[in-house]
């Protein structure tokens, strides 16, 4: 399969968490800092977040759009080719087709400008369509009623020329890839700090609506110390043989 390199790149506190209350704390500041500086050591030209972190940090809410006077289109894949020189993206995982957007680029502080794509499976209704359309927002089918990562995967690399693609959440999302052997690198960023909160989001959980699968086992690539006592682990994470752009 022709596919991204794929690193799941994550910020953690001691316990293993992603989100809650260790994130305000001082002593987690550094790792936040060094988390950020090192995306552009993986050189990705796109980031892949599921629909909870989307709307809890990048989406605008969800939207209700009406299906009367709309454009019928097919479900199929489009690509606004003005997208396609950026060079940069965010792929956002919005199954159902419910997230808000004023642009069909997304601006963070200190990274720069990335074309969305959203990636859909056959739940979309065909107003969420010309919604997208209308902003000029490529969108790709994987999947009819779950998404079928592996697809997406070939999509990105074979429409977008995506070689290389970060993984960063939530944990589910996360743990959607692993189970299909899809990533190839788990980059945990760790903050010395523990909250020992448990309803925060882990860095891999597994949704009830996916099949039991094993334990997955990770090889140590390298351990690095980081500025106030973070610690910078790299791990390989998939034991098969892959055939995606190499690290």
């Amino acid at each position: 399969m022709d596919r991204p390199f794929v690193v799941c790149h994550m910020l953690t506190s001691l316990d293993g968490k992603i989100d809650g209350e260790f994130f305000s704390a001082p002593e987690a500041l550094p790792a936040r800092t060094e988390y950020a500086a090192l995306r552009s050591f993986y050189h990705c030209q796109a980031t892949l977040y599921g629909t909870t972190t989307l709307l809890r940090c990048y989406a605008e809410g969800t939207v209700s759009v009406s299906p009367e006077h709309a454009e019928t289109y097919p479900k199929e894949d489009y690509v606004n080719k003005e997208s396609l020189g950026t060079g940069h993206f965010i792929v956002s995982v919005d199954p159902e087709g419910v997230l808000k957007w004023s642009s069909n680029v997304l601006a963070k502080k200190g990274r720069p400008a990335a074309h969305i794509i959203e990636a859909l499976t056959e739940r979309a209704a065909p107003s969420y369509l010309c919604y997208l359309r209308r902003l000029g927002i490529s969108y790709v089918f994987a999947g009819k009623a779950r998404l079928d990562c592996a697809l997406l995967l070939q999509k990105l690399r074979a429409y977008f020329d995506i070689r290389r693609l970060m993984l960063a959440g939530g944990g589910t999302m996360n743990w959607s890839f692993l189970q299909e052997e899809l990533i190839d690198e788990l980059s945990l960023v760790i903050a010395p700090v523990a909250d020992g909160n448990t309803t925060s989001v882990s860095i891999l959980e597994r949704s009830d609506l996916l099949p039991p699968h094993k334990p997955v086992a990770f090889t140590l690539k390298e351990a690095k110390p980081l500025d106030g006592d973070s610690l910078w682990l790299r791990y390989s994470a998939a034991p098969h043989e892959r055939k995606g752009e190499g690290s």
